[in-house]
Parts: C-alpha cells; structure tokens; sequence
C-alpha cells in the first residue's frame, strides 16, 4: 500500500509499504475512500509538528524506539485523521465494520505517574499515532488499537456532521462538509477552554489566530463566552476569527492592545479567561496584561527557541492564575462530535485548500512556508492522484 513517511528533514516520501494486518482487540481501517489528513501551519502549538519536523529534522518523531511504540524513523505522517473500519480483530466490541470513526492519536504508557493520576494526555512518555507509531493517517490503511477509534453517531449525517465522502448521495462539491479530521485540532481547543473557569457571559481574549487560536474561538463561542477578543498580526487570519465569532480583533502592530483590551472590558480592566497559542514573547505579555484581577490565562502554546520572561510582580498583585493545556482528555473528542452535530460549532471553513498525498511536500509545506497567512488547514484526501510511487 501508499505510505507517506518522513525520513528526516524536508525528506518526505510516498513509499510503498506493506499493509498493516489487524491483530486482537485493534481496528483497520480502509482509509482510500474516505479518509481525511490535515497539515498544520508553522507557529501553531504541538500539532503543528507536521511543518516543524519537515523543516527542522526529528524531534516529535523517534530517531531511536520510542518508548511505547519502538517505532522510529521513517515513520508514516498523519495523526489528524478519519476513516472506515473495514475490518476488526478478536475482542473488539464496541465498534463494527462500516462504522465511522475519527481518530484519538494520543498515546500512553500506562505505568508512568501521570498516568496513574488518570492524566494519560500527559504521560512522561506521550507519542502519537501519525509520529511515534507505525500507522499513520497518510496512508491507504491503518490499523489502531480500539480505544484510539471513537465512532461518529449513526444520527449524524454525512454532509453535515463530519466526513467527506464518495457515496450516491454526495454531490461533489466537498467545500461544504466538514471533515472529520477536524475533530482533533478542536478537541485540543475544547480542552484547553476546559482548563479555563470559562463562565456563559464571560470575556476572553486569544492571542493567536492560528489553526488552534481559531478553534478556540469557535469552542468559546459555543460554550457561552460573550466578548471574545483576538490578536493577531495577518489580516487574514484577523479575518478568518472574525468568520467564525470573534467581537474584536486587534492588529497590535496599529493599536495598543492592552489598552483597546481594558476599554472593551469597562471597568473589569481585562478579561476573565486568555489563551495564548502565539508562541512569542509579546503574545504572553498581551495574555497576562489583558487579564483581570483573579482572571485565568491558559497556555496552550510551546517556545522551543528561547526562554520567556513572565513578570511574576503582576501575577502576584493581581492574585491572577496561570494554567497549561496539553492535548485532550477523556470525553473531548466525543463532546465536539456532538457540538458538531448539534451545529454549535461548524468548522468547515478552517480548510483552506485540498490535495491529494502525492502533492504533500510541494502543495502542503512549499504552501505553509511560503503563503503560511492564506491558509489555516490543508487538506489531504487520500484517495485523490493515484500517482506513481517515487523511486
């Protein structure tokens, strides 16, 4: 079968492979007919690893075995994916063939401390099914362990609550559907607004309108948030969160963010809950500066370049509260499906192009280097440009 794999930096291969045979208590899927990859912007948090491991060489990816998997380089791409199971091994109960489901990439070891506090989405070990294992979402076939593989409801229909596909009933015109693969970059917002004490008619400020900046705002505006401001430097991605619910947006290279931040919140001076996903220096000091007195900042972004200073004196005097976000937890993924669902959040237009996994490197990361602002998700449909394998 077609694999897409990364062997090292800007080393990005469509291989063939042999296919994954399905093995007790796992799933495999038939990816080809209605599978969906997503390739992340640079600057985005954890998820973005796609363009960063492309441009820098390993990090996210085992050179060595990884710890759970043993899996290493070159390792099949894909971690934000969706499918059809076609098949399923001995002891797999709660799943059937033909059933839709979107996949919950993390992985854990089940041993470490953190795990044993019930918080596998930060094992001391974590790794991801598309980076640390041998299946991935870029391929024509997966096969995963049950748990990984959460059902999309039989209530939901195919062109509203999450896969394109090529059935009687689809008409071809795929920018109208929301693809299942965008169910995990959300639950990775739906977990980090679940680390906020967010309130209906609360106030909230991302600073951020990447991929995870911008599904914050559309779970903050789906879970009750009133205000919600965000900063961000391209006009478009100011555009795209004002599409999907922003009440603000603040170019803070035009405006002084923290003041225009204090004087839309009155005499609260700041905003109850702030998320920083932009990754920079400046971003942090707008999230802290932004907060009101006993508010909550979430960090849901990495820096991998260089230390941040935080100025500790305005945490103190202001009693305000700092948290992180890693990941999901248990029940994220499925509370999405269901806002999706209900049509509480329709992410549809986050896809800003679609290709097929032969156009990967020049049509997904070129893209992403080179015209990073006009997109938010690059699509891969598995199924498109049966090409030639590379030699």
């Amino acid at each position: 079968m077609r694999a897409l794999r990364f062997h090292g930096r800007e080393d990005v291969r469509l291989d063939e492979v042999s296919e994954p045979s399905c093995r007790k208590g796992q799933v495999k899927e038939y990816v080809v007919a209605v599978n969906y990859q997503t390739i992340l912007p640079l600057l985005q948090i954890l998820i973005d690893i796609d363009l960063h491991e492309y441009l820098t060489g390993p990090s996210a990816v085992p050179v060595t075995p990884h710890p759970i998997t043993g899996a290493k380089l070159p390792t099949t791409l894909g971690h934000e994916f969706s499918g059809t199971i076609e098949e399923i091994g001995e002891g797999v109960v709660s799943l059937k063939v033909g059933d839709r489901v979107a996949i919950k990439p993390n992985l854990s070891d089940g041993s470490c401390s953190r795990c044993a506090m019930g918080r596998q989405n930060i094992c001391s070990s974590l790794g991801f099914i598309g980076y640390s294992s041998e299946a991935g979402g870029m391929s024509d076939h997966a096969v995963i362990d049950e748990k990984h593989a959460i059902k999309l409801p039989d209530t939901m229909s195919l062109d509203i609550g999450g896969m394109y596909v090529r059935l009687g009933s689809y008409d071809g015109t795929w920018s109208s559907l929301t693809p299942a693969a965008l169910v995990e970059p959300l639950a990775v917002a739906w977990h980090a607004v679940g680390r906020s004490p967010l309130k209906a008619g609360d106030t909230a400020l991302i600073v951020g309108a990447g991929p995870i900046g911008l599904a914050i705002v559309q779970v903050l505006k789906a879970r009750g948030a009133e205000t919600i401001i965000v900063v961000e430097i391209s006009e478009q991605r100011r555009q795209f969160a004002q599409n999907f619910g922003a009440s603000h947006v603040l170019d803070p290279r035009k405006v002084d963010a923290v003041a225009r931040i204090r004087e839309i919140t009155g005499q609260r001076q700041g905003v109850s809950v702030s998320f920083e996903t932009s990754g920079v220096q400046a971003g942090l000091d707008t999230v802290m500066a932004g907060l009101r007195a006993r508010g909550t900042a979430v960090i849901v972004s990495l820096w991998d370049e260089k230390p941040i200073i935080n100025a500790f004196i305005d945490i103190v005097l202001g009693e305000k509260h700092v948290t992180g976000a890693a990941v999901y937890d248990e029940g994220d993924f499925e509370a999405v499906i269901e806002a999706i669902r209900s049509g509480k959040i329709q992410p549809r237009p986050m896809i800003t192009s679609k290709i097929g996994m032969a156009e990967v490197a020049e049509k997904g990361f070129r893209a992403l280097i080179n015209h990073r602002d006009q997109h938010v998700k690059i699509l891969v449909d598995i199924s498109i440009g049966h090409l030639e394998l590379q030699e």
